[in-house]
């Protein structure tokens, strides 16, 4: 497998690729890979010749230093997880914050439509522009032919395309469908730092989220809406941060149903200090 530390060789590579007639598929990650990566990477291989993983915590994208420094890292096990996938066909980018910023490690300011400041752009102020500037610049280094994210980040994944589609980056934007523990926990790097106890409850969102979807079939959404921050306000370890039920297309928080749109319910919720996000299409 070729693991590449900065973007001078992987561009070289990216080139030779490329005059090749090749095609380049891209998942970008933060580390500390599991399943739900795999299933992307699996994807991204089904429909080009290679598929490029970029490995990079991203400072410009926490609004919480503190969960910057404890986010895992873990880049041999990663490499180890990918080399059983496949050692031809992937590409590593494991490059420094140097390599990505220099020495201006700041966000650009980005204008997503509004896209922002719904959901996660309301608890986390900068995210976006983070997000942003680190998947712009990943996209130019790597000049993917296809991209891949999972929508359990449905918000980042929306906000993305439009990114591509405001900036005209030539590269497809595809979603891919959440992948969950057995137990139904959507897969997540901070999955491993929650206490065994934390762990066993965590089902719990996911199970929420699907009764949820049930109940929007005959009550509003703001009937569902109260029904589940009181499932939260009971639970002893679980501690809602938000619960949105959303027009897919401007992700703004629905007032009264229409049968022409499309919804989806967001969820944030806090297992001890764990910050664990999931969401699932209601029609």
């Amino acid at each position: 497998m070729t693991i590449f530390k900065n973007k001078t060789d992987l561009i070289a590579f990216v080139d030779t690729i490329k005059s090749d007639k090749k095609t380049l598929g891209f998942v970008p990650t933060m580390g500390a890979l599991h399943q739900g990566h795999a299933s992307l990477i699996i994807e991204g291989l089904k429909h080009n010749d290679f598929v490029a993983v970029s490995i990079f915590v991203n400072p410009t994208q926490f609004d919480n230093n503190e969960d910057l420094v404890k986010y895992p890292r873990t880049l041999d096990s990663d490499v180890e997880l990918l080399s059983n996938i496949s050692e031809e066909r992937i590409i590593v980018y494991a490059p420094t914050v140097e390599d990505i910023y220099g020495n201006d490690v700041i966000s650009t300011s980005f204008s997503y439509d509004g896209l922002e400041h719904e959901m996660e752009g309301r608890f986390r102020d900068g995210h976006f522009d983070g997000v942003g500037t680190i998947v712009k610049r990943l996209f130019e280094i790597v000049r993917p032919d296809n991209s891949y994210f999972g929508e359990k980040d449905f918000q980042q994944l929306m906000i993305i395309k439009k990114l591509v589609e405001k900036y005209n980056i030539p590269v497809k934007v595809n979603g891919c469908k959440i992948f969950r523990a057995k137990d139904g926990l959507a897969m997540s790097s901070r999955n491993t730092r929650l206490k065994p106890e934390y762990r066993a409850a965590a089902p719990f969102i996911y199970k929420t989220l699907n009764t949820a979807k049930e109940k929007f079939g005959t009550k509003s959404a703001n009937a569902v809406t109260k029904w589940v921050t009181k499932q939260f306000a009971e639970h002893d370890l679980l501690e809602l941060e938000y619960f949105i039920i959303a027009d897919v297309k401007t992700l703004k928080t629905v007032k009264r149903k229409s049968n022409k749109k499309s919804y989806r319910a967001f969820i944030a919720v806090y297992a001890d200090d764990i910050r664990l996000i999931d969401n699932i299409a209601l029609n």
